[in-house]
């Protein structure tokens, strides 16, 4: 309920309009007083008030604003009759010129009390309510609406019972309750209210001082009996009651927030005038609201914000100049830089992935193949955890730029963090903050460059992650680099979960044996073997001639190299499995023609076979590693290297001795155990090979792998072992133009190996024409080009028995030899 006001001091700009009255404008109720005598007579033709959002009750006084024409005539023919208007409450509030069916047929008969004009021409009317009345009918529209109409008198009420009484007595102290709810002093509205006496008075005096919609109010308008209308008000003051108790419970929540928000504000304006007065202020409070800010806006998960909040808190109640308050700021400042909710969005576009890869890189299908695989399942399955990928193969071969051309098919963001000579766990996980100077890991700084939560991460040499006091790096990567766990990697300078399941991880090695076998199961192994010469040429004329001319200055019609001359460069100035030095080398060929060029000699310049000495100096590969004859005692074998596969001479000679066995080169204890097997098998077959038994006692045997500074180690090396012994023992050489690789085992078995194609790679660029594999491995000699197969020899062996007819150089020794071995041998 709303206090009453007396009609003579209501303020003009608190008066709702008639055509447009505002919903929470408070009608005045009129007294009881000075209403003893009945009002005079009213016609039966009245004019009629719309009113719009309100419903208009006996006794109720409240003043309008007439806006509308035929609402100002209206007005006007009262003012100049009766003084009586028929106020009538419209059903849609938004029709502007209501006609009969737009208004409600039972409304109240008013009297204009006051009127006053406005200089805009509207007039601003006081009303007071007397007497419901129906309208009987409209009797003209124009130029405004008049009804004829009948008075509802108000019903005698009949002796006062208990019921009565007890609803006038709830009525009472509901409004009181209300008016104590809302705040509002109850005192000489409650004094009005227990005067009267009449229930229906009593209904009309609260039920127009209540917040009601219209059509509430205008069925309690329209009710009349008395009691039955004072029921219906009980209803709506136990509903209102029931409003303003939430409201003012609300209220109450809200004054506490709000007081709680002042009681801060206060105190943290009176810390910042004590730190003025100490010297300590400036803009270090700015600087920490705008940090606050930051937090709020950097889209933390809850828990995190927690902490950052606890941390912030601390911060505010340090000295600024205190080192640990560096050392949280530092925090806080980190923590606002981190993506914690910015995703770079996939480009899932298969055929235009597949572009860029072909664009970037030559052959490497398996690897291609791959990445379109990944993408294809992200479109379908975007919810997907990142694979962790291991591209293992020599140097130079493109594992980097392969992954930097992964990111940008995927149009992510692409880091690059190297693990060579890593050995503090501190690098992965971070400092604790303890400790001056801490900060994050290398993964979370890597987040933190990449400025989104989903980049590309490539983890650069792998295998060359150490370990020491400092800990293991390799057992924190363990986290880092499995599906299900590094979605709450935790960083101990960050101290809270960061999700790193979005992150494509790409890692790089040149071989998987240093790699602990925990790390090595949570990763998907591709192998990029090197490229051959033929892969080399196409690619130095798509992308290294190219890249190398535009950076030294030159065009493209300025150069004339054909391929013929970088096939030379590839044989005589460089022997790898990658092509960085085969770059080095075009690079220098075009730096020696940009001076020509500088000085004034014009272009273009063309590169031949005989120009290559005077540009790049003398070859600096022969190929010396392929002998005219071998000597007896000389076996050519093949062997893998994290830089491809390299061609091996292993030597055998004899001295007098009493059979002692000598090994150098500085073998590994594979290769001695490999050679001790050998000299095994050579002694249990020398009758069948024409080996006098004798050599073994008289004779020492020495076995030498040349380079001898060179650490080696494999079990690849028992097929060419054997044949050396077996060259050496029966004064026979080996095929020049043969390579070899296999293990051995002491029952004559011949097993697989590893590394072929890079073997075989290195067999053909060495010029052999022959090459002795075993029969399991043949099913790698599908992973060599089909040009390349074609131009050697590849002969499979099973068993020992078969490897020596194969390599003897004289046939006639060899086919002695083979009718002379047993059934049993052959078997």
């Amino acid at each position: 309920m709303d206090k009453e006001h007396d009609p003579q001091a209501v303020p003009e700009a608190d008066a709702p309009e008639a055509d447009a009255p505002k919903a929470d404008a408070a009608p005045v109720a009129a007294g009881t007083e000075g209403d003893e005598t009945s009002p005079p007579d009213i016609p039966t033709e009245l004019p009629v008030l719309p009113v719009r959002d309100i419903v208009v009750f006996n006794y109720m006084i409240l003043p309008l604003f007439v806006g509308r024409d035929k609402s100002v005539q209206a007005v006007d023919a009262a003012l100049n009759g009766s003084r009586y208007i028929l106020v009538l409450t419209q059903k849609d509030e938004k029709v502007d010129d209501p006609g009969a069916d737009d208004l409600y047929r039972v409304g109240t008969v008013g009297m204009i009390m006051r009127m006053l004009k406005m200089p805009d021409g509207r007039l601003k009317v006081l009303v007071q309510g007397l007497t419901r009345a129906r309208v009987k009918e409209f009797s003209s529209s124009e130029p405004y609406l008049q009804a004829s109409v009948e008075v509802l008198a108000e019903r005698d009420p009949k002796e006062a019972t208990l019921e009565q009484e007890a609803m006038m007595r709830a009525a009472r102290e509901q409004s009181e309750k209300i008016l104590s709810l809302r705040g509002m002093a109850s005192a000489d509205i409650m004094a009005v209210l227990n005067s009267v006496n009449e229930p229906g008075r009593l209904a009309d005096l609260v039920a127009s001082n209540l917040r009601m919609r219209v059509e509430e109010a205008q069925r309690l308008l329209e009710c009349e009996d008395p009691v039955e209308r004072l029921r219906l008000v009980n209803d709506q003051l136990v509903k209102e009651a029931e409003v303003a108790t939430m409201q003012a419970k609300i209220q109450n929540m809200a004054k506490e927030g709000m007081d709680k928000a002042q009681k801060d504000f206060f105190l943290r304006e009176q810390l910042k005038a004590i730190r003025r007065e100490l010297g300590e202020g400036g803009e270090e409070s700015d600087d920490l609201e705008e940090l606050k800010e930051a937090l709020d806006k950097v889209g933390m998960p809850k828990e995190v914000k927690k902490e950052t909040d606890k941390q912030l808190k601390r911060l505010v109640s340090m000295h600024p100049d205190s080192s640990e308050a560096g050392v949280i700021r530092t925090y806080l400042d980190w923590m606002v830089d981190l993506p914690w909710k910015k995703l770079s969005k996939d480009r899932l576009d298969i055929k235009e992935a597949k572009r860029i890869l072909d664009d970037d890189h030559f052959d490497l299908e398996k690897v291609k193949e791959r990445i379109l695989e990944y993408l294809s399942v992200r479109k379908l399955n975007p919810g997907m955890k990142g694979p962790i990928l291991c591209f293992v193969g020599p140097p130079g071969v493109g594992k980097t730029s392969l992954g930097r051309s992964i990111a940008r098919a995927l149009g992510r963001k692409f880091v690059r963090m190297s693990l060579g000579g890593m050995r503090d766990e501190a690098e992965i996980r971070g400092h604790r903050r303890t400790y001056i100077g801490s900060m994050p890991g290398r993964v979370i700084q890597s987040i933190k460059q990449a400025g989104t939560r989903n980049p590309v991460i490539m983890l650069d040499e792998i295998d060359k992650v150490g370990s020491d006091f400092r800990g293991d790096p390799s057992s924190a990567l363990l986290e880092v680099l499995d599906p299900e766990q590094n979605n709450s990697f935790s960083d101990h300078y960050l101290n809270v979960p960061f999700d790193l399941s979005k992150v494509m991880f790409i890692c790089t090695a040149n071989m998987l044996d240093t790699i602990p076998a925990a790390l090595l199961d949570r990763m998907e192994v591709i192998r990029l073997p090197g490229y051959t010469e033929q892969e080399k040429v196409k690619i130095a004329r798509r992308y290294i001639l190219p890249r190398q001319i535009e950076e030294n200055g030159l065009a493209t019609a300025d150069v004339s190299i054909s391929d013929l001359v970088v096939a030379r460069v590839i044989r005589d100035y460089t022997r790898e499995a990658g092509l960085r030095n085969l770059e080095r080398e075009i690079g220098s060929v075009c730096r020696k023609l940009a001076r020509r060029k500088a000085e004034g000699e014009e272009p273009p310049f063309r590169v031949t076979v005989s120009s290559l000495e005077k540009l790049l100096g003398p070859a600096r590969f022969m190929d010396d590693e392929r002998e005219a004859d071998l000597p007896p005692g000389v076996a050519v074998g093949l062997a893998w290297t994290p830089v491809g596969g390299v061609l091996l001479h292993i030597e055998a000679a004899t001295t007098p001795g009493k059979g002692a066995v000598h090994l150098t080169g500085k073998l590994g204890e594979v290769m001695k155990e490999s050679a001790q097997a050998a000299l095994t098998y050579a002694k249990s077959r020398a009758k069948e090979l024409g080996i006098n038994p004798e050599a073994f006692e008289k004779n020492d045997i020495h076995i030498h792998v040349p380079a001898g500074a060179t650490p080696k180690d494999g079990p690849s090396a028992g097929v060419t072992l054997v044949t050396a012994l077996i060259s050496l023992l029966t004064n026979t050489p080996v095929c020049n133009d043969l390579a070899m690789t296999g293990e051995i085992t002491l029952r004559g078995r011949v097993l697989p190996v590893g590394g072929i194609k890079e073997k075989i790679l290195a067999a053909v660029a060495a010029g052999m024409k022959q090459v002795i594999i075993p029969a399991k491995n043949m099913k790698d000699i599908l992973d060599i080009p089909k040009d390349l197969r074609g131009r050697i020899k590849i002969m499979p062996v099973e068993r020992i028995d078969e490897v020596w007819p194969l390599a003897c150089a004289k046939p006639e020794v060899a086919a002695e030899a083979a009718t002379a071995q047993t059934p049993e041998a052959t078997a």
